[in-house]
């Protein structure tokens, strides 16, 4: 169905192919930074835990962060394996600053109510199917930095679209009977199957844009008007949404706030419509343009 408190976690990291064979109990692959070296590197924590051997001088042709190392697999990790039966030197654990093993992961998929007594504790069904929520990369510090209490946001109202650098169109697909009925009726995997996101044509900078919050906008399914509204209609505008966020998240460059949806969305129709294979959508906002997508 598509529609117009503190605790210890086991954690996966995907690699980018299947490797065939067992790594080493003696491979703790960190992330790193130590002075007089330049941004974050790549190591390998010794088995005693004192120190750190720096990849990036044994191999200068290895990347420097995780997310590079695991796309490259088996090309990437023979050079580790070559690493471990070579002596090297070991930089000093005092000398040497631990960083999360990934930063800036695309996603950070979590897993809730996966512990049978933490079911218990809060007197509520064991789940029938995994109930997913997410995090985003932005909350990710390393293993001994401090956590750090929210702040009120820096970012007001007043000066947040100084920090825009412009406006596209989005389709926000929804898988209803996901978000609505299952996974613990959490939005989340109702809303990002993959390409449930279609975004464009352009980039158009804020000052090309008179007037944001003043825009038709409107969405076609198979050349049928289905909604039609205007952007004045929305209840928090863009530099509240701004200032709201950033009390919350670190916001980055290229970093996308979706603003809402206008009326019409085929869930609430009576009877309900839902999208299916062969249908076209079309959503336009004036002066931003027009994305074009075909159901699958």
């Amino acid at each position: 169905m598509l529609g117009s408190g503190g605790r210890r976690l086991l954690t996966t990291v995907l690699q980018a192919q299947r490797w065939p064979f067992q790594l080493s109990r003696d491979m703790r692959l960190v992330q790193f930074q130590a002075p007089r070296l330049t941004g974050p590197r790549l190591g390998l924590e010794s088995g005693d835990g004192s120190g750190v051997i720096d990849l990036n001088a044994f191999e200068p042709t290895l990347p420097k962060t995780m997310v590079e190392f695991l796309e490259q697999g088996e090309a990437t990790l023979s050079v580790v394996r070559r690493a471990l039966v070579t002596q090297l030197p070991v930089l000093p654990r005092s000398e040497v600053t631990f960083l999360a093993p990934v930063t800036r992961p695309d996603k950070v998929v979590c897993v809730g109510m996966n512990y049978a007594d933490h079911c218990r504790e809060q007197n509520v069904p064991v789940p029938k199917e995994p109930i997913i929520f997410s995090k985003f990369a932005s909350a990710i510090v390393g293993p001994y930095d401090d956590i750090i209490l929210p702040p009120e946001s820096q970012v007001g109202a007043a000066d947040a679209m100084a920090h825009v650098a412009g406006f596209t169109v989005a389709h926000d697909v929804s898988a209803r009977d996901w978000q609505m009925r299952r996974n613990g009726k959490q939005w989340l995997l109702g809303k990002t199957f993959d390409t449930f996101c279609p975004l464009g044509p352009a980039l158009v900078t804020k000052d090309s844009v008179p007037d944001p919050h003043n825009l038709k906008i409107c969405c076609r399914v198979n050349g049928e008007v289905v909604q039609s509204s205007n952007t004045n209609q929305m209840v928090f505008k863009t530099e509240e949404l701004i200032a709201w966020v950033s009390q919350f998240v670190t916001l980055y460059p290229g970093d996308i706030i979706l603003t809402g949806t206008p009326p019409g969305v085929g869930v609430f129709r009576k009877p309900p419509v839902f999208l299916k294979k062969g249908d076209e959508v079309q959503c336009e906002i004036e002066e931003l343009g027009v994305i074009i997508n075909k159901v699958a």
